[in-house]
């Protein structure tokens, strides 16, 4: 009996930890450490996917900007609205082998998302080109 209860209680924690990205993240700009934008995670036929729900007033931003740079079928597409991540994996441990695109270059990267382990406030996305990667913390959303 203590075996199965066990079992549904580790059952329960890794399904909550694979939802538990699910919600909006603030962006936070890599060179002035400011707020960017905020993108929604959602899940999709067991598959985690996001979009730009917000973008942070900048100085010298047009407004309703778009992604100029894509080559794919985001081209041209209002920032607001895109969906910058696509079909990751729940591995048991994090999110994985789905792509994200950065809008201001319109390079897409292989990329891996998790929680951090000791603050749950906070979603590393690493976006990887071969071996090289860089790593992005969001913030949980609390707007």
């Amino acid at each position: 009996m203590k075996w199965i209860i066990t079992s549904l209680f580790l059952l329960f924690f890794v399904v909550a930890k694979a939802q538990s990205c699910i919600g909006t993240w603030i962006t936070i700009d890599d060179k002035t450490g400011k707020k960017k934008s905020k993108v929604e995670l959602y899940k999709k036929d067991e598959k985690l996917y996001g979009r730009i729900t917000y973008l942070y007033p900048r100085e010298g931003r047009e407004e309703n900007p778009k992604c100029k740079k894509c080559t794919d079928d985001r081209k041209d597409q209002p920032l607001v609205g895109l969906q910058i991540v696509r079909g990751l994996e729940w591995d048991g441990g994090e999110w994985e082998d789905g792509t994200i695109v950065d809008p201001e270059n319109g390079k897409v990267y292989t990329c891996a998302i998790w929680i951090d382990r000791n603050d749950f406030t906070k979603l590393h996305v690493r976006g990887y080109v071969g071996p090289f990667y860089r790593t992005q913390t969001w913030i949980k959303s609390t707007e």
